[in-house]
């Protein structure tokens, strides 16, 4: 009897464990899409980085957690809708949207059932017809927001602040990009409360900046305003030399304009936002829905000056100013 339990419980043990071939835990390896406007980078981004570096921080490792679908549309935005249409028929788990209103919402027209992220984005997102409320979202769309309402009437205040005689001011913008009208607007509101003249120069592509550089230097402001974008990011340093050889203070919204010449940005940091990124891709990879995960606004801002610029216009930053500064570059 006891050489008959003993075989009973050796059997049971025996079944109790998995085959080997079992053992081993097959992870699934996630396909993401990247939808952007714009052109591929020749080398790494600061924002692109943060997301991947992100990402890396919750144990995503890229070739063996997942793979990446880049498509870019090359500035040309009519080929949205198509490259979007060829991430669905990829069955990608999830489409991010490289920071672009035109891209995410050229996603949600492709797909109503695929989760879509948007980060850095430069509208107001319920506006724009991306989502029904930034705590319920619905849909199938969610993520983070860079539009902020009230950062223009700081943003003038610190120049104001830093240029007292500030009583006209030109804004470089681009009507064809659906955030820079929301820019436009918030600046309109500010320029009225502070009594100041407003004056707009649309600069559509790279053939507009000329021309409205011309312009500025006929009717000289008393500091130049850019709402930010695809265009004016990729002529930053020209608007930033422009600027100095004219004499005006400049003042945006990114630290990547004031890195690359322009006075002051005051802003959140749109790496910042894409690490953050990271954890709403690894919510939706898990299984929580886009409609349950409530759209994020700016919680930080920054504010960043270049001295160099400062030093090279003759303007003296004040040090309340200065007392401020997330960082001064120098």
């Amino acid at each position: 009897m006891m050489r008959c339990l003993i075989s009973l419980l050796a059997l049971l043990t025996l079944l109790a464990v998995p085959p080997a071939t079992n053992a081993q835990q097959v992870t699934k390896v996630h396909r993401i899409g990247w939808l952007a406007p714009g052109s591929p980078p020749s080398g790494p981004t600061p924002t692109f980085e943060a997301f991947q570096q992100g990402l890396r921080d919750l144990g995503y490792v890229e070739g063996q957690h997942f793979v990446m679908e880049r498509r870019y549309a090359e500035g040309k935005l009519d080929r949205l809708p198509d490259l979007a249409a060829e991430l669905v028929r990829l069955h990608v788990d999830i489409i991010v949207t490289g920071g672009s209103t035109p891209a995410t919402l050229a996603a949600k027209q492709a797909t109503s059932t695929i989760p879509i992220l948007m980060a850095g984005l430069g509208t107001d997102p319920v506006e724009a017809g991306l989502v029904a409320s930034l705590a319920r979202p619905g849909g199938n769309v969610t993520g983070m927001t860079a539009s902020d309402s009230e950062g223009w009437g700081k943003r003038l205040e610190l120049l104001k602040e830093a240029v007292p005689r500030l009583a006209r001011v030109a804004l470089l913008w681009n009507p064809a990009n659906l955030g820079n009208l929301f820019c436009l607007r918030e600046v309109q509101a500010a320029t009225l409360r502070m009594g100041v003249q407003l004056h707009l120069l649309e600069v559509r592509d790279a053939n507009a900046f000329e021309p409205a550089f011309a312009e500025i230097a006929r009717e000289p402001p008393d500091a130049l305003l850019i709402c930010r974008g695809d265009q004016t990011a990729a002529y930053a340093r020209p608007i930033a030399d422009f600027a100095v050889r004219s004499h005006l203070p400049t003042m945006t919204s990114l630290r990547e304009y004031v890195q690359a010449g322009v006075l002051m940005s005051y802003g959140l940091s749109l790496p910042a936002q894409w690490r953050r990124a990271a954890y709403y891709v690894d919510k939706i990879l898990k299984g929580t829905k886009p409609a349950d995960l409530p759209v994020e606004r700016p919680m930080k801002f920054e504010l960043v000056i270049n001295l160099k610029t400062a030093e090279a216009l003759g303007l003296t930053i004040p040090p309340s100013i200065l007392f401020q500064a997330d960082e001064v570059i120098k």
